[in-house]
């Protein structure tokens, strides 16, 4: 024989039951069934309802009793034939017609016993069993009903009763035993007490009803058909890679279902535990499907760990005090205080110093465990030696689950090391002796970004995803889009990183998708997005809380560098080619280093010097190894090198410094990159960077451009200053020339001193055939005393500054 059992979403309505009915035909073809069957989904709440209305003499609950009245009268319309619907017809306007004297008994009284209660809730697992019975021969299976009450004993404890199993198991293998037909359906969650009073048996009640016949048919296996394909590594509605588990063992299934895995109800697989008996979960709406088939063969499995599971709604008290130190019934006090007031315990743990203890219980039962704690131990309060019982709520339980893992070294570090690199803070740890279970407490604001995290972290093959949030989409910014397209599926292959876009921003307009932007069509996307607003967009950030976060700043805009500090606290990475924020004060660009330390946040800026040249990451690595940087020489600017490159008596100055602006090569106000400003901040990044404390009024910057140039207020009184002034650059050319030389704007550290201004470079210098918009940057170090280190390569365009912010985004996915 096999049992099976449909829950209330498997029976909802009437297409639903004929899935239903097409498994058990099917499976009845070659084996015997008991069939057990929840309520339609939704009634029991709907009783509920109805009786709670009654007892508080609110007329509702007539209103309630039409519904579900309606609602079995439909799915019988659809099941079965006009001509044959007069029995069950009667059989639920009998059933109704009780319904309806109970709760006007209870309207009357203004009062709701739990025995009247049971009663209540029991209708609508009658209902729905007899309604599927009859389906079930109107398909010419030789079925039958069975009243569950009739064989399942309990005593009187209404609400959730326990079972007599020696008197269930003999009336249960009785009729079993003798009966003839191929099918028999039962009503699930309900019983009867020795008076024959009706009775339930508490929450997972149908399943565990399945659980009870299959231990007393010695049941081949269990099959519990569900709206899911099993149980998962995690909660598919929080993590979306989450996968089905295809097999188990019982106690790993009973932790993770103690977890929150709400697929099976803990104690409704001990009858068939005690047996031995399989358990296999399956899918009604997808019946091919596997599924999770939970037994006692443990096979062994390359992950040590089978799933991620966690409970929400968690209070964390705290008891301690000196007074518990070697004082024996501490613990004994505390735990029968809690039990007086029926309060469960879902999580313990004990400093081994005795000085205090936590414990998990739900939200809603804190203050009244407060209370009752503080008045248990009020003598040792009153003394100053034990503390007030301290409360902490909203938080959450996360358990990591595998038989095996007490096989397996390092997994309490991986899963410590994955929450704290992505700053989920843990409140409290506890780990059985049979190290099945790994469990942390932690803020319930992190649940998403842990379970996620953690699952990334086991579960799929070290892939990492990375949120990505980027500010400013011009013409840097759209190459970044790009790039990013086009490498996201080599990235996720050959590197192991995932790559979302889940926030676009620009001066106009901004958009949020915690699934990801679709990077094929995001322009027409982010017109249709929201006022741009930089205080919404840390607040999205902030909200969506996900893990491995990274804000990418493409602009070149103060407030925008002025947010860094909020994000960095966050926890979320920071990736800037705006040069704004490490060439500030000296103060706060250390600033955002500490927080960068303190927050395990990155601060990668690699694109402040040298476009995608990798200068800083070569310079950290120098100081990193213990070099010292004595000298710097550069040519840093990009387009500064191909103004003066391409500079020429037939091509004069304006029109170069247009040509520059057009391919993306200066920064949105040309004057920023002519006044040597840019360079500055360059040449400053690289001296911080080297270990030097200098501010930017230390560096002496020897511009060539005429004071009326500096001083204008726009770009077109600019570029007319640069025609106005057409003679002072020729005049800068023709020197170049007669000296044989080539007009460079170079930075220079040396002695503690830097400064930045056009030089003559002659031939020997390794700057003289610098082309285009190259950049060169020399390190004179320790280690590189009489020949420099030299990097050199194209230091402007929009392409060259992408693919250096893109590098930097993989680097903190590579960590």
């Amino acid at each position: 024989m096999i049992v099976l059992k449909f829950g209330g979403t498997s029976v909802a309505n009437a297409q639903n039951i004929k899935l239903v009915l097409d498994i058990i035909q099917k499976k009845s073809q070659s084996n015997k069934l008991a069939v057990v069957v929840s309520a339609l989904s939704g009634v029991t709440d709907l009783l509920l309802l109805a009786a709670k209305n009654a007892s508080e003499k609110d007329k509702n609950y007539k209103e309630i009793i039409f519904q579900i009245d309606k609602k079995h009268k439909d799915v019988i319309d659809e099941l079965i034939p006009l001509s044959d619907q007069n029995e069950i017809i009667n059989l639920v306007n009998n059933n109704i017609n009780h319904l309806k004297t109970l709760l006007d008994g209870c309207f009357l009284l203004g009062e709701l016993t739990h025995r009247t209660t049971d009663t209540i809730l029991s209708f609508g697992e009658l209902l729905s069993s007899n309604i599927i019975t009859l389906a079930l021969q109107q398909k010419i299976i030789n079925s039958e009903y069975k009243d569950s009450r009739e064989l399942i004993k309990t005593n009187s404890n209404f609400g959730k009763a326990e079972v007599n199993f020696v008197k269930t198991n003999q009336l249960i293998s009785d009729f079993l035993k003798s009966n003839i037909s191929q099918v028999v359906v039962f009503p699930g969650f309900i019983a009867t007490d020795d008076n024959k009073n009706t009775t339930t048996l508490g929450r997972g009640g149908s399943d565990y009803t399945a659980a009870i016949i299959a231990n007393a048919s010695k049941s081949e296996v269990l099959e519990i058909w569900t709206d899911v394909n099993g149980m998962f590594t995690a909660n598919p509605k929080i993590v979306n890679q989450a996968q089905p588990i295809e097999n188990i063992s019982y106690q790993e299934a009973m932790e993770l279902s103690h977890f929150g895995a709400k697929v099976l109800y803990p104690p409704t697989i001990q009858p068939v535990l005690n047996a031995n008996i399989p358990i296999w979960i399956k899918n009604t709406f997808e019946p091919e499907a596997f599924g999770t088939y939970i037994s006692n063969e443990n096979k062994v499995h390359s992950n040590p760990i089978k799933g991620i599971s966690h409970i929400d709604k968690i209070a964390l008290l705290t008891l301690e005090g000196s007074g518990m130190i070697g004082v024996a019934g501490s613990s004994k006090r505390l735990f029968e205080v809690l039990s007086n007031n029926n309060i469960n315990v879902i999580f313990i743990t004990q400093a081994s110093s005795e000085h205090s203890i936590c414990i998990g219980i739900q939200n809603h039962d804190a203050d009244n465990a407060k209370k009752s704690i503080d008045k248990t131990f009020e003598l040792e309060i009153s003394q100053h030696k034990i503390e007030p019982c301290i409360v902490e709520k909203d938080l959450c339980i996360v358990a990591l689950v595998g038989e095996n893992m007490k096989n397996h070294q390092g997994i309490s570090g991986k899963m410590f090391s994955t929450l704290g690199k992505n700053n989920v803070n843990i409140r409290a740890i506890a780990q059985g002796a049979s190290e099945r279970n790994i469990s942390v407490v932690i803020n319930e604001k992190d649940i998403k970004k842990a379970l996620n995290t953690l699952h990334e972290r086991f579960f799929e093959d070290n892939t990492k995803q990375l949120n990505l949030f980027v500010m400013g989409i011009g013409n840097v910014g759209e190459k970044f889009i790009d790039q990013i397209n086009q490498q996201q599926q080599f990235l996720k292959d050959n590197l192991k990183i995932n790559l979302h876009v889940i926030a676009l921003s620009n001066s106009r307009k901004m958009i949020f998708d915690e699934e990801g932007i679709s990077l094929n069509d995001w322009k027409s996307t982010i017109e249709k997005g929201e006022i741009a607003n930089s205080d919404l967009f840390i607040s999205n950030v902030k909200k969506l809380n996900l893990r491995n976060s990274i804000f990418v700043d493409i602009t070149a805009n103060y407030d925008v560098a002025g947010i860094y500090e909020q994000f960095l606290k966050m926890n979320v990475g920071v990736v800037t080619c705006n040069k704004i924020a490490c060439s500030s004060q000296y103060e706060n660009y250390k600033k955002l280093k500490d927080l960068s330390r303190k927050y395990n946040a990155p601060f990668l800026f690699e694109t402040n010097v040298g476009a995608g040249l990798p200068i800083i990451d070569t310079l950290k690595n120098l100081i990193a190894s213990g070099d010292k940087v004595n000298k710097i020489q550069a040519v840093l600017s990009g387009s500064l090198n191909f103004i003066f490159n391409n500079f020429s008596e037939t091509y004069n100055f304006h029109d170069v410094v247009k040509e520059a602006g057009v391919q993306g090569f200066t920064e949105p106000d040309p004057k920023i990159d002519l006044s040597g400003v840019d360079v500055a901040r360059k040449i400053l990044i690289l001296i911080r960077e080297s270990g030097y404390q200098m501010e930017m009024e230390d560096i002496k910057n020897n511009s060539f451009l005429p004071d009326e140039c500096m001083k204008t207020n726009n770009n077109d009184d600019f570029f007319k200053s640069l025609t106005k002034y057409s003679s002072h650059f020729e005049n800068l050319l023709s020197e170049a020339k007669n000296k044989d030389c080539r007009i460079k704007f170079v930075a220079s550290f040396d002695n503690g001193k830097a400064s930045v201004g056009l030089q003559f470079i002659p031939k020997e210098s390794p700057f003289y055939n610098l082309e285009g918009k190259d950049n060169i940057v020399e390190f004179y170090t320790d280690r590189y005393s009489d020949q420099p280190l030299i990097i050199k390569g194209a230091g402007a365009g929009a392409a060259v500054t992408a693919s250096g912010i893109f590098a930097d985004v993989i680097r903190i996915g590579n960590v």
